[in-house]
């Protein structure tokens, strides 16, 4: 297999300031070598790329990725239920091949109905459908009446959509070794209402009980667990229980970072949504839009406190909600840059090295040294310098995944300027 050579690239990757004049060799599906300058010697089959000062950087990783979601919201349907399965799945594909065209090598379920998302893997690692390297989710866990607790049984339908219910940590458990059974390599709960839900945000939906069984058996069978939690007994809970990744975290402060920081969770903020909705509304009052203006305020203040502390911090969000489509995903690293005030490199980080880290391939992925998988994004732009050249898919010049190009529109020539 010809090797490929970048050379002359604005390296950012993923750890480190950017270093400029360097070359990186793609031999098979690895980085064979980086180092400043040209490379010593090239084959005659080698693909030698002049990337003129371009930046090359680690693919990115979507850590809260929800593969079947549509105007999520807009429907009347249960949820999980809005469309046919097979409808579904080939929005999934959809989705998660849109992703990797924005420069995301790397996604994170969480959360979708009828086992698509294990599909979609399989369909990915087949080559049946293109897509990310792809960690699938199931339905989500939570008991009777919980704040999506909507689907089973609205108007007499028995199917269990994209939500299952338990009651009780044997029911739990048994929910859990199913949902793994049927594909799902991480497990979502619904631990605390909040954050784009109904339901308060300080109501458990979770006794301690079932979500220590929840967390014990997934881990058991070696599946990663995360849980939608916005309240800081919610957090509490999760973090005593071991839970892998706490998505959304409104309530999190001094106390909750040390031990997040401690434990090594991972934390998923996703913050762009309640954003988002809030531009969308212009304004306009809706009783609820008070707190969610609240609860940014109170996560612009502390993200950069719990960033400081080496909280494992990863992007992604509920892309696929109501006025929310899929493919807006680096829009969402401008919001922490913006309006939280994280450094473009520490959000870069977040994308690339944590994101590797939450699925468990950090030895292999989510920086650009030797000896890694060559998963590889070119940008015509410095996203250090201006973290939204990565929102402008035209700038997003090649994809690389495992040194396979899977997008490849780097000019003949790439002069300096």
């Amino acid at each position: 297999m010809a090797r490929t050579v970048f050379t002359n690239a604005n390296l950012v990757d993923g750890e480190h300031p950017a270093k400029p004049g360097v070359t990186v060799v793609v031999d098979g599906e690895r980085i064979a070598s980086v180092g400043v300058g040209q490379v010593t010697e090239t084959r005659p089959d080698d693909r030698v790329v002049d990337l003129g000062g371009r930046t090359l950087m680690p693919g990115m990783v979507t850590c809260h990725y929800h593969s079947t979601y549509h105007e999520l919201g807009s429907f009347t349907a249960p949820y999980g239920l809005e469309e046919p399965p097979a409808m579904q799945a080939l929005r999934a594909a959809k989705n998660l091949e849109l992703a990797l065209m924005c420069g995301f090598t790397g996604a994170v379920g969480a959360g979708a109905a009828h086992e698509i998302d294990a599909s979609m893997k399989r369909a990915i690692d087949a080559g049946v459908v293109v897509g990310p390297r792809f960690v699938p989710s199931g339905r989500e866990l939570s008991t009777t009446g919980h704040g999506n607790d909507n689907s089973p049984y609205y108007w007499g339908v028995g199917a269990p959509g994209a939500a299952r219910l338990c009651d009780g940590p044997s029911e739990f458990r048994h929910a859990v070794r199913d949902e793994i059974k049927r594909g799902a390599e991480i497990i979502k709960l619904f631990v605390t209402g909040g954050h784009g839900t109904t339901a308060p945000k300080d109501r458990l939906e979770m006794t301690r009980e079932e979500l220590v069984a929840a967390v014990e058996t997934a881990h058991s069978r070696d599946a990663l667990i995360r849980g939608h939690i916005a309240s800081k007994a919610g957090i509490l809970l999760a973090l005593d229980a071991g839970m892998d990744v706490i998505d959304h975290a409104d309530d999190l402060d001094a106390e909750c970072i040390d031990r997040a920081a401690e434990q090594g969770t991972f934390i998923a903020p996703s913050i762009y949504f309640p954003s988002a909705f809030l531009e969308q509304m212009g304004g306009r009052g809706l009783g609820f839009t008070d707190s969610i203006k609240a609860d940014l305020e109170h996560m612009y203040e502390v993200l950069p406190l719990a960033n400081a502390a080496g909280v494992k911090l990863v992007v992604g969000d509920d892309y696929g909600a109501v006025g929310f489509p899929h493919g807006r995903y680096a829009h969402e690293l401008e919001v922490y840059v913006r309006d939280a005030g994280i450094p473009a490199l520490e959000v870069i980080r977040w994308a690339t090295k944590h994101g590797a880290e939450l699925m468990r391939r950090g030895d292999e992925l989510g920086t650009v040294a030797e000896g890694k998988l060559a998963d590889l994004v070119v940008v015509d732009g410095d996203p250090l310098d201006d973290i939204t050249v990565l929102q402008d898919r035209d700038r997003i010049l090649a994809v690389m995944k495992g040194g396979e190009f899977f997008k490849d529109a780097i000019p003949a020539a790439a002069p300096e300027g």
